[in-house]
């Protein structure tokens, strides 16, 4: 069955890019292979070769132009991004999903509930130009999901949080109206959270879900790659690995916009480059001091910073860094001895 572009989320800027190119076809990636892609066109599925790219370099969610021979000859420009620091010692970033338009964070109302976590995600979401969503999952378990709703809006100004029976095809109409026909949506989340059930309940796709342990609710990974389903609505759905680690890559300013309330304060400071800690008329001590703001959430926008600083460093900067670390230990060191007589 032929579908049109507009419904896999073709829109005027894919469509600015095609015309340079227009004897080539469109398709949108739904699956990325060692050795080759998947994607998605208006006649239906194609596997797709590359050329001069390694398919590392593609995103479930790009656009790609290929040849009459399946063969892609343009990775489009997009419109957003959602990337991460790859495991490993290295530099290199790992591309979770593309053009996506709504990110739902999915937690639970239960132990794997975690504040730290959910403002890392929506750093994720505002740095890559998505709309967040959070959905809390299992709330028909728990005694009073509005608990678990009110801590997470805690989390910024304006953030949408859902609370819902995944199973429940009424409550999961609530999290499906956020993505409508045309546009995409990308699942994140840990480990038994639910999200396999959610993007079940979603797609009306038949994927196995995996039980929680017990004592901590944590879970199995049960979706063990990314791929691109339609949804219900008519809207399409990115559903990804359960994650152990989501080191942030190049999100200060995401990581600002989740904290926008501690950058606010800091701006009243008497000095500019003001560390909060012990300075004169320091707003954000003040705030502490009030009552006004949780001396733990200014540890947290700290910390990711500082992460997210030494997650962008090339290798070459973290080892000149690290050199430069070590030669200032060795002078200290040096003069430590030369004024024991050593």
């Amino acid at each position: 069955m032929s579908i049109f572009l507009s419904d896999l989320g073709w829109s005027h800027h894919f469509a600015a890019q095609h015309a340079a190119n227009s004897s080539c076809v469109p398709f949108r990636i739904t699956a990325v292979h060692r050795d080759r892609l998947t994607g998605l066109g208006t006649d239906g599925e194609t596997p797709l070769l590359t050329l001069d790219r390694p398919t590392g370099d593609y995103a479930v969610g790009d656009w790609v132009l290929a040849d009459e021979h399946n063969r892609i000859r343009t990775l489009l420009d997009r419109r957003s991004v959602l990337k991460r620091r790859a495991a490993g010692t290295g530099a290199e970033a790992q591309l979770i999903a593309a053009n996506v338009d709504v990110l739902f964070i999915v937690s639970s109302c239960n132990a794997d509930f975690n504040l730290p976590r959910l403002e890392r995600y929506l750093a994720l979401a505002n740095q890559a130009g998505c709309y967040p969503v959070i959905v809390l999952t299992k709330a028909d378990v728990c005694d009073d999901p509005n608990t678990y709703v009110a801590q997470a809006q805690t989390l910024a100004p304006v953030v949408t949080v859902v609370a819902i029976n995944a199973l429940d095809q009424t409550e999961i109409q609530q999290v499906l109206s956020w993505c409508p026909s045309g546009q995409t949506a990308a699942l994140v989340g840990s480990s038994g959270v639910g999200k396999t059930t959610l993007a079940n309940g979603m797609t009306g796709q038949d994927e196995a879900t995996a039980g929680i342990r017990e004592d901590d609710a944590h879970g199995r990974h049960t979706t063990t790659s990314r791929a691109l389903h339609r949804m219900r609505n008519g809207g399409w759905l990115i559903d990804t690995p359960g994650m152990r680690a989501l080191r942030l890559l190049d999100a200060q300013d995401g990581v600002d916009e989740v904290f926008s309330d501690v950058l606010e304060l800091a701006s009243k400071c008497r000095f500019s480059d003001c560390q909060h800690i012990a300075e004169p008329d320091c707003a954000v001590q003040g705030a502490i001091e009030d009552g006004v703001l949780d001396a733990s959430r200014l540890e947290r926008w700290r910390k990711l910073r500082r992460e997210d600083q030494r997650n962008s460093e090339t290798v070459a900067q973290s080892r000149a860094r690290d050199k430069a670390f070590g030669k200032m230990v060795r002078s200290v060191m040096k003069d430590k001895n030369s004024r024991n007589g050593r």
